[in-house]
């Protein structure tokens, strides 16, 4: 299974999201986290990444004669590169922006379904608005975005930090002048 295929599902975006940060899991605390994934469906993906090498083994422990595995994410092998966005039909484009809302709209409803949710003090954010940008204003944008975000990507996990999905869209909603 090629790399596009592989990251561009809704649950293994979940599960990449959970184990991010350095974490370790188990299949278990991976399910106990996406409640609402059949459990045999969280182990078939838990497989799939791990065979493809996105998750490593960290640790193997027995458990009541069954050895339970500790997963780690292998996060430079989550990268969808500038090569292979290039080569990305329509199609793939299409599936993967599909995938990202379901992983999305999951993960949204399973945190309204914590107790004690509670999106004004979490400071959730869902907000649209239309930006008319030229292609520099647009390179001007990201340009002043992207600092931003790399400066706290690397946030390690600490009793203080919760982790957040951060999800930009940003795409044009009528056609560029000078394309036809």
């Amino acid at each position: 299974m090629d790399t596009l295929d592989l990251l561009l599902h809704p649950v293994r975006l979940r599960i990449v999201n959970a184990m991010s940060g350095g974490r370790t899991h188990t299949t278990a605390d991976l399910c106990a986290h996406l409640r609402d994934v059949p459990k045999t469906s969280v182990y078939r993906h838990v497989g799939l990444l791990a065979e493809a090498g996105v998750l490593e083994v960290a640790d193997e422990r027995r458990v009541h004669g069954a050895v339970e595995r500790h997963y780690r994410l292998r996060a430079e092998r989550t990268v969808i590169d500038d090569e292979a966005a290039r080569s990305m039909s329509l199609d793939d484009h299409r599936d993967g922006f599909t995938a990202a809302m379901a992983a999305l709209l999951a993960e949204f409803n399973a945190y309204l379904g914590r107790e004690g949710a509670d999106p004004l003090a979490d400071s959730v954010s869902y907000r649209q608005g239309v930006l008319w940008l030229t292609p520099e204003e647009i390179g001007d944008l990201i340009g002043e975005i992207l600092p931003h975000i790399r400066a706290r990507a690397g946030n390690q996990p600490t009793p203080a930090r919760t982790p957040h999905l951060l999800s930009m869209i940003f795409f044009p909603t009528e056609e560029p002048p000078g394309r036809s």
